[in-house]
């Protein structure tokens, strides 16, 4: 049988739009009180079948969603899909000239429909029933499955303003998935300064002692097993879910690189948070920053990687100031949402006493990425090169004496092979040069402040 998840999508929601159209139709109906074929919109039968192949049927599905939950995800929809069905609502009250109070509602900036709030779904529901309009306070709760799991949410941008004024959002990713079927990842932007990384390297590229490899083994065997110690082992009650390590030794010595192999062997995106978007000096802003972080990785299976997290981990101060309270209380925050993540997250600096004691005592584990010796230094140097490279006679015999001799982390080397690499191409060969690879070496431990 052939797979067409856009197709099966755009039938499924077509069929699923007319009954909202019949929903939306009944109520105004009966709100004029008008001839209807039926007394109440709950009356109007659903129209999920068990079988169906769309994203839809499968999460209304999954998530045994009621009348009211089937309606606020259609109707969260319903602007991006069939905007037109909404059109009813820009009705007018002659008597006062403006909009119905009760039909809620905005209308776009640039969209020329009706986007609707909370308050179009307590209408639709009933306009009377306060049993009704309060159980819409429970579904559009952070407890709800619905923000739980990021599928929707009423968005306030108004302090004060009634709860059901806020207009109703369906995630990009559940739009994705609700249409062409697909996870989107979400973009770079201010509203989420991460950035997914990944690697076309393998473990055998990285070259680490085996007793810091058995530890990264450790976090890939949460990832594979975590669920089970806690759902089917029961430990959910003993054991905080997620995990969370840190990463902390020189740069260049594969902390970077670690987070792409984990991310890569488990099949989980891998995002490196982009702290200069992130930390601000404006009271609040980090910790909103950090909030649209955690709150759309939350029912994400990712993996959240914290570079120079000294930055925004650091330790906490005395409080002599307004501005020290502050900075610890974001401190704390931080501490709070790193703990309560269900995923994995990995803490990377190059100073470990850098970091707030606190976030220490919560770590799974800590692995520290040394300088590499010399026979792992002499590997780095043989396998960094492009297979389609040949090397003078001088550098082969010098290899020993290079890795012996000169201390240079992973990424060091990189840059030292990428120097005499771009050298050979440049000479119109594919020979690497003994004095090429000296003078990348010279370059690198310039930067350092050090001679060869």
């Amino acid at each position: 049988m052939d797979i067409n998840p856009i197709g099966d999508n755009a039938s499924a929601l077509s069929t699923q739009m007319q009954w909202l159209a019949q929903v939306i139709d009944t109520r105004m109906l009966l709100y004029w009180q008008l001839p209807c074929e039926y007394n109440s919109i709950f009356d109007i039968p659903a129209v999920i079948t068990v079988d169906d192949n769309s994203i839809f049927g499968r999460i209304v599905e999954h998530y045994q969603m009621d009348f009211a939950e089937r309606l606020i995800l259609l109707m969260a929809l319903a602007p991006h899909v069939q905007p037109h069905l909404l059109d009813v609502f820009f009705k007018k009250n002659a008597d006062y000239d403006r909009v119905f109070t009760e039909f809620g509602g905005v209308k776009g900036q640039n969209h020329n429909g009706f986007i609707p709030t909370g308050e179009t779904i307590a209408f639709i529901l009933d306009p009377n029933d306060l049993n009704l309009r309060f159980a819409l306070f429970n579904i559009f709760s952070a407890d709800h499955f619905f923000s739980k799991f990021n599928i929707l949410k009423l968005e306030n941008h108004h302090p004060g303003e009634p709860l059901l004024s806020g207009v109703l959002r369906i995630s990009t990713e559940y739009l994705s998935l609700f249409t062409t079927g697909e996870n989107r990842r979400p973009d770079y932007s201010a509203n989420f300064p991460a950035k997914r990384i990944t690697t076309l390297l393998g473990w055998d590229d990285l070259v680490l002692d085996d007793a810091v490899l058995n530890e990264v083994g450790e976090i890939q065997d949460w990832i594979v097993h975590g669920k089970t110690l806690i759902d089917d082992w029961g430990m959910g009650g003993k054991i905080k879910p997620g995990f969370r390590t840190l990463f902390y030794g020189p740069p260049g010595t594969g902390k970077t690189l670690t987070a792409s192999l984990l991310g890569k062997a488990t099949g989980l995106d891998v995002y490196r948070i982009d702290l200069s978007m992130v930390v601000s000096k404006f009271i609040g802003e980090t910790e909103k920053n950090m909030a649209n972080i955690f709150d759309q990785a939350e029912s994400k299976n990712w993996i959240l990687f914290f570079d120079e997290a000294d930055a925004l981990f650091g330790k906490r101060t005395q409080t002599n100031s307004s501005n020290d309270k502050h900075a610890n209380q974001e401190v704390a925050y931080l501490l709070q949402r790193v703990e309560d993540f269900p995923g994995v997250v990995i803490l990377a600096t190059n100073i470990r006493a850098n970091l707030d004691e606190a976030f220490s005592r919560r770590f799974q584990s800590m692995i520290y990425f040394a300088m590499p010796g010399p026979n792992q230094r002499k590997q780095l140097w043989q396998t960094a090169f492009s297979d389609k490279t040949q090397f003078e006679p001088k550098l082969i015999q010098k290899f020993d004496e290079i890795a012996s001799k000169y201390e240079m982390a992973g990424g060091a080397i990189i840059n030292v092979v990428r120097y005499a690499s771009l050298m050979a191409l440049k000479r119109g060969n594919n020979v690497i040069r003994y004095d090429d690879v000296l003078e990348g070496i010279r370059k690198e431990y310039r930067k350092d402040g050090k001679t060869v």
